[in-house]
């Protein structure tokens, strides 16, 4: 990013600790006030060393300077320390509310484990930048201007053959400042590039098991971890030649002041005790130019990571306006009635760069009652409720819900009313109590109690060992495929939705648990419209109604008999799907 860009990014993290870092900067900058004295106190201690006046009273001014300076620099350092952790903590919590916030359309074009990288990774990187840094170039500067106005009331000759010096080492030093940000920012790439692998395997760890693919997973993972090792390197070797370049500038300056100075103390310009103490203020230099070399390396290391930062907090967002129609309804309240949907074509694609998915796509579902959707993989039947929950809004035309655009719907609101059981079931790590209450925190045990049974759950969870407290594992790893299935459509029960949609609810299930559950669907669907994509027939016959959709369009809606009759293409998937139940039955 520019680096007007890069300092506006910056300011935004540092402006609500403005005040404790600017503490920190002051007990800083007191310790520093503190070690500019005692150059003045050893070159006292010299003059009186030939003479015979004591020096016990110096000495222990000079202790009691570096006490002191210690204690209010350690107060400083522990201020800066902690304002720093605030730092990424806020850093922390603004990226995550805001990722969680994420339209789905940028998580998909998004790696996830990049993602969680710049959460977790980047953040760190902001510690440093936006305290020690600031407050580095503030001290370091106020201090090493001190230093060189003290210098120089010593000795202008030799104050200008330092900073000659300084100045020549100092300005092949900022050339390697832009590479230590190059290589940070691909470092961190690399890191994030290792979450992404991370979340690909541990995401499928069974079928990487079956598959016998630890090695070659392990080899991505790993050369993911050398191109962060090496860059991470390439990293620390500029900002070596930095720091570096520190020691190496006084150390040249301490000998040229050494060489001239010992010259001008032989002509009698300056006396010996003068050279010493000027020689004490050119190492005590070595903080403030130190300070100064780290502010300028940790900004281009926080440049990298606030780019990266910024890059994130870009991504478009959902607006999640207020608390949802449920949390707002008051107890014992009626709920509205079932929802009624309505498509009036619609256009839609995932990217401008891809083809339609939807061409004109029309239909409408008075409600209650139980629509399915069929048709060939492909015809867009997934994608009408991802329209419906607004994952995505469309090309064109209108999507209705109670005869209003969603797009004019507060989406809580909207969101609150649907009922959604995704394709492949997700289950969320944690118990299972954990999971039915995802979606509906305010639901009571008797309301669990109720779904339990109606999902035929309640089986299950007697013989887990913890019932409902029993963790679940990894994306409910410790269930069945069925079991998922049933917690899923408990979940969606249990807020009980106007508008619950179903997409391919049961497929998962045996023949006796599917039976079951098509019951409760067909029971749920007296009162609450249900939309279910579907293709075991056996489910499509239980729907009032069938919208049929073909290459991204709406070809036929009916009833079973109707487009047995009518439409040829309805006609061959239910012939097909019958063919399968009666090998299956001759197979038996």
């Amino acid at each position: 990013m520019p680096a007007r860009e890069t300092w506006r990014a910056l300011y935004r993290h540092f402006r609500p600790h403005r005040g404790a870092v600017a503490l920190g900067a002051l007990f800083t900058l007191i310790g520093a006030a503190s070690g500019l004295a005692q150059p003045l106190a050893a070159k006292s201690l010299v003059e009186r060393l030939g003479t015979d006046e004591s020096i016990t009273g110096i000495l222990l001014l000079l202790t009691g300077l570096v006490l002191l300076g210690t204690a209010i620099e350690s107060v400083g350092a522990y201020v800066l320390e902690r304002t720093a952790e605030s730092v990424v903590l806020a850093a922390r919590r603004t990226l995550i509310g805001r990722l969680l916030r994420l339209r789905l359309s940028e998580v998909e074009r998004t790696q996830p484990g990049d993602l969680m990288s710049r959460v977790t990774s980047d953040t760190t990187l902001l510690r440093a930048v936006t305290t020690q840094s600031v407050v580095s170039a503030a001290t370091g500067g106020f201090t090493f201007m001190a230093t060189v106005v003290m210098m120089a009331l010593m000795d202008p000759v030799l104050l200008g053959v330092t900073l000659g010096v300084i100045v020549l080492i100092g300005g092949a030093t900022a050339l390697v400042m832009p590479k230590i940000a190059q290589a940070t920012q691909r470092a961190q790439e690399a890191v994030g590039t290792i979450s992404t692998a991370l979340e690909r395997a541990f995401g499928a760890f069974r079928t990487l098991k079956a598959s016998g693919a630890e090695r070659r997973e392990a080899a991505a993972v790993r050369q993911a971890a050398q191109e962060a090792w090496r860059h991470g390197v390439r990293s620390a070797k500029w900002q070596s030649v930095a720091w570096s370049s520190v020691g190496l500038s006084v150390q040249v300056s301490f000998l040229a002041v050494l060489g001239i100075g010992g010259a001008r103390v032989a002509s009698g310009a300056i006396s010996i005790a003068t050279l010493v103490a000027f020689l004490l203020y050119l190492f005590y230099l070595i903080d403030p130019v130190s300070r100064l070399v780290e502010a300028a390396s940790q900004y281009q290391v926080g440049s990298a990571a606030v780019a990266r930062i910024v890059q994130a907090e870009r991504l478009e967002t959902e607006e999640v306006d207020g608390p949802d129609a449920r949390e707002s309804t008051e107890p014992g309240a009626a709920r509205p009635s079932a929802a009624s949907v309505a498509f009036e074509d619609v256009r839609f694609r995932y990217r401008e760069d891809l083809p339609y998915v939807h061409h004109g796509v029309s239909f409408d579902v008075p409600g209650p009652g139980m629509t399915a959707f069929v048709g060939p993989s492909g015809a867009g039947k997934t994608t009408v409720f991802g329209l419906i929950e607004r994952f995505y809004d469309a090309s064109g035309g209108r999507v209705l819900v109670d005869g209003k655009d969603v797009q004019e719907w507060p989406l809580a609101e909207l969101r609150s009313a649907i009922g959604y059981v995704e394709q492949d079931a997700p289950v969320l790590a944690g118990t299972l109590r954990e999971n039915l209450l995802f979606g509906a925190p305010g639901a009571t045990d008797d309301d669990i109690d109720d779904v339990l049974v109606r999902a035929r759950l309640d089986a299950v969870v007697r013989r887990l060992p913890e019932g409902l407290d029993t963790v679940v594992g990894h994306r409910g790893s410790k269930l069945s495929g069925g079991e998922r299935q049933r917690v899923a459509i408990a979940r969606a029960l249990l807020r009980k939705p106007r508008l619950l949609l179903l997409d391919e609810a049961t497929s998962q299930l045996d023949a006796v648990n599917e039976l079951a559950l098509r019951d409760v669907v067909a029971e749920v669907a007296r009162e609450v419209t249900v939309l279910v994509v579907a293709h075991r027939l056996s489910t499509v016959t239980l729907a009032d109604r069938i919208v049929v959709m073909d290459a991204g369009g709406v070809r036929a809606t009916g009833t079973h008999a109707e487009l047995v009759a009518g439409d040829p293409l309805y006609g061959e998937l239910a012939a097909t799907q019958f063919l399968a139940t009666s090998a299956g039955v001759s197979a038996t």
